[in-house]
């Protein structure tokens, strides 16, 4: 029972000695856009801390990434300005997700201390629309009824929110009309096709974003009509042998009955 009292008692002052010498505080937040240069000021750690400037280089401060090998930010030891350290690019690093937070850490010694710092990235509007295509071609036929609705591929947009895609401009045209739902986009028919008079039709369509400047990505929908069997065959002209046959036929009638 001794033994076992005296390892109790020895574990629990080396983990006090351990906290001392190593102690977590909580989470400093900065909050900034992407794709800022090298050397910017996103804030100034030694006030946040509230510890004097000197203190950053007597206890060695410095930024260590936290599961990560990248360092985003960088300490200044002259004046405690936290800086960034390369390029953030915030569709590269969380995608679409809705919020972007980068983790580091400034680590401290004499002593040992860790403070966790949360990077959080807000997104500029540095990427336009896109279709997945410069080209998009849709067979319709003359047959189509006016109404009908024919569906296009939407665009794409990097970055999320405002800077993402807003709206659609369709090229000012008597067939077709724009119809935009919350996740689909069509050409809906206003005017029905005739294939006798008009074979092809090529219309711009235009995608914006909702950022400032605004951003746009365009794509040609070109539209091949299909001939339907709405046309009875005529002869343009009568010829000359059907004429003569039945003229003889005719005749021989005419002779028959007398």
């Amino acid at each position: 029972m001794m033994v076992n009292a005296t390892f109790g008692i020895h574990t629990l002052v080396v983990a006090l000695l351990f906290f001392c010498l190593y102690f977590v505080s909580g989470d400093i937040s900065y909050s900034f856009t992407e794709e800022m240069r090298h050397g910017t000021v996103i804030g100034n750690i030694a006030k946040d801390l509230g510890i004097d400037v000197n203190t950053l280089s007597l206890r060695k401060a410095r930024i260590d990434t936290e599961g990560s090998d990248k360092r985003f930010c960088e300490i200044n030891l002259r004046n405690g300005d936290l800086i960034v350290a390369e390029r953030i690019d915030r569709e590269g690093l969380c995608g679409d997700k809705a919020s972007c937070v980068l983790k580091q850490e400034l680590m401290l010694e004499n002593p040992l201390e860790l403070q966790r710092i949360s990077l959080h990235v807000q997104d500029i509007n540095d990427n336009s629309p896109q279709f997945n295509k410069n080209l998009i071609h849709i067979d319709i036929r003359e047959s189509a009824s006016k109404g009908a609705r024919f569906p296009i591929e939407e665009a794409h947009d990097a970055d999320i929110g405002k800077n993402s895609v807003q709206s659609y401009n369709l090229q000012t045209n008597e067939y077709f009309f724009l119809g935009v739902g919350t996740n689909s986009v069509e050409l809906v028919l206003n005017k029905e096709l005739d294939r006798e008079t008009l074979q092809e039709i090529s219309l711009l369509l235009t995608a914006l974003d909702g950022g400032s400047p605004q951003r746009s990505g365009t794509v040609v929908i070109h539209i091949t009509v299909l001939d339907a069997n709405d046309n009875v065959p005529v002869f343009s002209h009568w010829p000359s042998c059907y004429t003569s046959i039945l003229l003889l036929l005719t005749a021989q009638m005419l002779t028959i009955n007398v």
